[in-house]
């Protein structure tokens, strides 16, 4: 058993933090912007809330976060009350929001100056795999933290991988964002296409599913997409804020992302229609306008 701190509990980190408490077996204090949640987290699986993320860290040997984007981030590690205040030398700091590499090499600094270890390790698998326990961890930093780390990640994972050095962990999380991108928006048009055609999409899909063009998204998805509704995941808003991640990182290291840019726009087309908490597979809406 170890002592953890989590910080952030929202739809991913609500459930995260249950399961470091309840698979895990750890000693978790938990902190969020509104108090009122992490009471109601602390009911729930018990534990203890802290007022502050300096407070939460205080003392523990893991500290875990999941916020909204690179300032809520930098908020609750180097704000006035962040947790690097008082992070434990030989701690390890794990971050699971989807945030920048860039804000991820800067932690990784200020918490080698710290006496203390950060890794970047956002995670995918969405909601459903929050509750479920089984997120795949993309996870930069050094290798000796990511072994101590691993050890309590394995309560809400998968697939925990290290992808190389701070900012790996979120660069690779940009790779899986632009790919998921991709399909859907070819996912889209297929199903679109299949019904201008006449077909039965439930028939194409059985075939289809099983050649060269199955893919997650397929299986997961059709039903829903065919169906017209769009509340079973990853909503519009948090993809265009990954997908802008993607392609500011894309400005600095000279990639190309043509489609990404394109679905990204698509993407705006959908939160125009009021669709910004629809899920990701609501490109098909866009099509059918």
């Amino acid at each position: 058993m170890a002592s953890v701190a989590f910080l952030g509990l929202g739809v991913m980190g609500y459930p995260i933090a249950g399961h470091l408490r309840n698979k895990g077996g750890h000693d978790v204090t938990v902190y969020n912007r509104t108090k009122a949640k992490a009471e109601q987290w602390v009911a729930q699986h018990g534990g203890s809330a802290a007022n502050t993320p300096a407070e939460a860290a205080d003392g523990k040997d893991f500290v875990f976060s999941c916020v909204g984007n690179d300032d809520d981030l930098r908020a609750v590690t180097i704000g006035a009350e962040g947790a690097f205040q008082t992070m434990e030398k030989g701690a390890i700091f794990i971050d699971n929001t989807t945030a920048s590499a860039e804000v991820a090499r800067e932690l990784a600094e200020k918490a080698v100056l710290g006496g203390f270890s950060f890794l970047d390790a956002p995670v995918s698998g969405g909601q459903a795999g929050a509750e479920n326990g089984v997120l795949t961890v993309m996870v930069g930093g050094e290798q000796k933290a990511f072994e101590q780390a691993k050890l309590v990640i394995d309560a809400y994972a998968r697939m925990v991988g290290l992808m190389g050095p701070a900012g790996s962990g979120q660069l690779t999380k940009m790779i899986n964002q632009i790919c998921i991108a991709g399909l859907l928006q070819g996912l889209a048009e297929g199903i679109h296409f299949g019904k201008k055609a006449g077909l039965d999409i439930e028939k194409v899909i059985e075939v289809i599913s099983k050649g060269a063009a199955g893919s997650w998204q397929m299986e997961n998805r059709h039903k829903t997409m065919n169906a017209g509704k769009y509340d079973f995941g990853f909503a519009v808003d948090w993809m265009r804020k990954d997908l802008g991640i993607c392609l500011a990182e894309a400005d600095r290291n000279g990639a190309k992302l043509p489609v990404t840019a394109l679905v990204d726009q698509f993407y705006k087309d959908v939160q125009g229609m009021g669709g910004k908490r629809w899920d990701t597979s609501s490109l098909l809406a866009r099509l059918e306008m």
